[in-house]
């Protein structure tokens, strides 16, 4: 058996070493073959290039391969599945997070190749603070809608006399458990800040229609109901309550942004599910409890070292056990917490929602307008934020007492 082994073996070895002989033999031949058919292109080619040597025929225009064609434009990567590319030259120059942008084909040149590696070169040593900046832009939430011409409300509209609007304070009184006293004076100082930052957004003219102004100052921190029949007319006061705005300070928590917010359908209002959070808190208040939204504000960090950031800004209430007795001292995270029965009384009279009920009789959807809703004629568009950046507390606007500030809840500070 073992001899028998030793035969087999050598018997292989030998027809292997002529299988290797053969192909080697056919291997020639065919290299031959090729040598012979490519020797007229070769001579060819030699001929329309001068004097170049037979031996440096590549061409110097680079090639791709695409679909079994060769090329002289560079092979396009294809698309993600589903996307769609504009074929006008209208694209935007710069791709959006996820976009493809259409480039025009361009023939590769000696030139070309060193820009591109000129470029390549700048990009690698980008500025790191240039690489935020487009980090950071390009992880904006969204573009700010537009401003929306505002819709006249019913009182506008049919020239109806101011005399309901001024009634609402009666209704205010009524509804509104939480409500501050404002001094005389400052009523009418008060009207006079308003009327500065009318004008200075472009609706210095509003008239007939209620407008909400906050005081974000730390020893205020206070809501007011605004109405004047006509632009010439002082600012009158309808009622006021005590607010929580932004607390700087600790991590993700933004000072409440300054300015003119109108408030449209663009960005729908919702209703907080009165669901708690980890710590037992309901961040957005009760039950159907209403949240103005007016959409994405550019807001100052309170934590690290500051600076800018795009941050949702809205009104809300807030936990009716736990976190409406803070309010009167900055607290929130940077929307402006209201009492329940305040949230209750705009919803209701629809103090805020001329343009939402101007489309609601144009016949759009606007679900968050209860069928209950008892709207006002002279409804408003406008919250109104400003820091009067006060030295002292004003006796009007007392803030939370001692015991509130000494049992504030675990975790309060997790709430919007």
């Amino acid at each position: 058996m073992h001899l028998a082994g030793k035969r087999e073996t050598a018997f292989g070895a030998r027809a292997i070493v002529v299988g290797v002989a053969a192909a080697l033999v056919a291997y020639a031949g065919a290299v031959g073959a090729q040598q012979a058919r490519l020797a007229p292109e070769s001579a060819s080619a030699s001929s329309s290039n001068g004097s170049a040597p037979s031996g440096l025929q590549r061409s110097t225009s680079p090639a791709n391969v695409l679909q079994g064609h060769v090329t002289s434009t560079p092979a396009s990567p294809p698309l993600i599945p589903g996307a769609s590319v504009p074929l006008s030259t209208s694209a935007p120059e710069r791709a959006l997070p996820g976009m493809p942008v259409p480039m025009k084909p361009q023939v590769a040149s000696g030139a070309s190749e060193a820009s591109t590696a000129s470029a390549a070169s700048a990009a690698s040593t980008v500025e790191p603070a240039s690489a935020a900046s487009a980090a950071s832009e390009a992880e904006a939430p969204e573009v700010p809608l537009p401003a929306e011409p505002p819709e006249p409300n019913l009182a506008q509209r049919h020239g109806l006399p101011p005399a309901g609007a001024f009634a609402m304070r009666q209704t205010f009184a009524k509804e509104v458990d939480r409500r501050l006293s404002v001094s005389q004076a400052d009523q009418q100082a008060y009207g006079r800040v308003l009327q500065h930052a009318l004008d200075e957004s472009g609706h210095g003219d509003l008239a007939n229609e209620f407008v909400v102004l906050v005081d974000r100052s730390a020893n205020v921190q206070a809501l007011m109901l605004f109405f004047r029949a006509k632009p010439a007319d002082a600012w009158s006061l309808i009622g006021a309550s005590p607010v929580s705005t932004g607390r700087p300070g600790t991590y993700d928590h933004f000072v409440t942004p300054l300015g003119v917010f109108q408030h449209v359908p663009g960005n729908m209002d919702f209703r907080a599910e009165g669901t708690l959070n980890e710590f037992k808190i309901r961040g957005y208040g009760a039950r159907d409890m209403r949240i103005y939204d007016f959409g994405w504000a550019d807001g100052e960090r309170g934590w690290g070292k500051g600076g800018i950031s795009p941050m949702r800004f809205q009104m809300h209430a807030t936990d009716p056990q736990k976190l409406e007795p803070l309010l009167g001292m900055r607290h929130s995270k940077g929307c402006v917490r209201i009492p329940s029965t305040l949230n209750t009384f705009f919803d209701h009279r629809g103090i805020l929602d001329a343009q939402y009920e101007a489309r609601a009789a144009e016949g759009q959807s606007m679900w968050i307008l209860k069928s209950t809703r008892n709207a006002t004629s002279w409804a408003g568009h406008f919250l109104v934020v400003v820091d009067t950046a006060r030295k002292a507390r004003p006796a009007w606007s007392p803030g939370p007492g001692k015991a509130v500030r000494a049992n504030i809840p675990a975790g309060a500070d997790t709430a919007d």
